[in-house]
Parts: structure tokens; sequence; C-alpha cells
């Protein structure tokens, strides 16, 4: 059965996992390349980079991360009040301060990208692709 929510592409809170449908990393660089057709693979880029900012247990390298996130991807789809709440949190970083924000992208993604990606060239041809390998 064709995927038809976003958590196929493991996007969820247990983290990302190297899958969509059993292609391995194929499904997420197919999605990634769709995002980037459509000027928005920074919506994902960033997801990906919170995801990995999480891992990271020493604090001098947390802060220099957490500044190359907000530097790199602070004018994507972020509302002004949850900018600020990282900005203010950016000299003492905790693990979650990006929580808030990846959750309204991954909204975004879940509820306009995804979608979209559903009914693309590109997904009809991951499927394609996938009914040959079966």
């Amino acid at each position: 059965d064709p995927c038809t929510s976003l958590d196929c592409l493991k996007l969820n809170s247990g983290g990302l996992q190297k899958h969509l449908f059993p292609l391995c990393a194929a499904g997420q660089l197919v999605f990634e390349e769709f995002l980037r057709s459509e000027y928005s693979e920074e919506n994902l880029l960033f997801w990906l980079a919170c995801e990995n900012y999480k891992t990271i247990a020493r604090e001098t390298e947390r802060v220099t991360a957490a500044k190359r996130i907000y530097a790199e991807f602070v004018q994507i789809n972020i509302d002004c009040v949850t900018r600020e709440e990282i900005s203010e949190t950016l000299s003492q970083p905790g693990p979650n301060c990006f929580d808030r924000a990846q959750k309204l992208i991954y909204g975004l993604m879940e509820n306009d990208c995804y979608p979209r990606f559903l009914k693309s060239e590109i997904y009809q041809a991951l499927l394609e692709y996938r009914l040959c390998l079966d």
C-alpha cells in the first residue's frame, strides 16, 4: 500500500530512520529532491539538523551547533515568537531548544508538502520502482 502520511518517512518523535517503504534511504532522498524542486528543502534540512542536534552531548558543541542551525535556518517558516524564544536560549541552549520550531516545521511538511509529494511524478516513479523490486 502506498504511504499516505509523513510518518512513512519516519519523521516522527522517535527520530528519522533511514527508510521509506523498503527502499532504505531512497524515500528520504526522493522526498528531499521533491522539496528541492519546490524550493522548500530547507524544511526537511532544518528538521534533520534538529534531530542531529539532539544527539550532541557536549555543551560547547551544542552551543556551536545551535548557533549554526539558527543562522542557517532562521528564515524558514517559523513564527516570530518561536524564533525569539530560540534566540534567547542561544548562549546556553538545551537539547530541546528547537523542539517547538521543529514541531511547527513537521506540521507544515505533513499538511502541505507531503500531500503534494504524494501526487508528484517523482513519488509515482518511486512507487513504480518499488513494484519492480517486489
